[in-house]
């Protein structure tokens, strides 16, 4: 009689349920578990991240935010944007003389790329007509290469910021600190 019971209870699935009811169970605890941790995890970066803003923000220490505000400076790589290429016809008595370029800006950071690239019709005009006004004689030194590339700068940084162009700046070799644009290389730049 105790084999008898056995079929049946088998047949009635007593022992089958179980079985089911404990994977189920162990696949939900497995699903909480997952949740909380990823729960976990999410509320420390935006607490990090939260913390990191009201540095940046000066509402913490101010030697605390200064000190963070240049370590991040630090490492943040420097943002370049690369500008078409220009070729422009230069001032010259004799012959006609061309300059070719690729000008690239080192900009403050990734938020004056954006802006250079709104005002970007303004400041290829601008560096148009900086180019036209060049001798040959001008580009042919290292000295007035500098020059010439100091005078975008301040030019750019004047579209930028909508201030007068200070001619006084574009004697300086180094931009100011908190310039949207740093410097001005030339990937290219031939005077034909």
């Amino acid at each position: 009689m105790a084999e008898a019971k056995k079929p049946e209870a088998a047949a009635e699935g007593e022992e089958v349920v179980p079985k089911k009811k404990s994977k189920l169970l162990l696949i939900i605890i497995i699903g909480v578990l997952v949740l909380v941790l990823g729960g976990g995890a999410a509320f420390l970066l935006l607490k990090k991240s939260s913390a990191d803003e009201e540095a940046e923000d000066g509402d913490g220490p101010p030697a605390k935010s200064a000190k963070a505000k240049k370590k991040k400076d630090a490492e943040a790589p420097p943002v370049f944007v690369k500008l078409e290429p220009f070729i422009v016809k230069l001032q010259s008595g004799e012959q006609e003389s061309y300059v070719q370029t690729l000008p690239e800006l080192r900009l403050l950071d990734a938020l004056v790329a954006d802006r250079v690239k709104l005002l970007m019709p303004e400041i290829r005009h601008k560096v148009l007509m900086i180019l036209a006004g060049k001798k040959p004689s001008d580009l042919a030194t290292p000295e007035g290469l500098q020059l010439l590339a100091n005078q975008i700068r301040v030019s750019i940084n004047a579209s930028l910021t909508g201030d007068r162009v200070n001619v006084a700046l574009e004697k300086q070799d180094i931009a100011e600190p908190g310039s949207p644009v740093q410097a001005v290389f030339f990937s290219s730049l031939i005077v034909q």
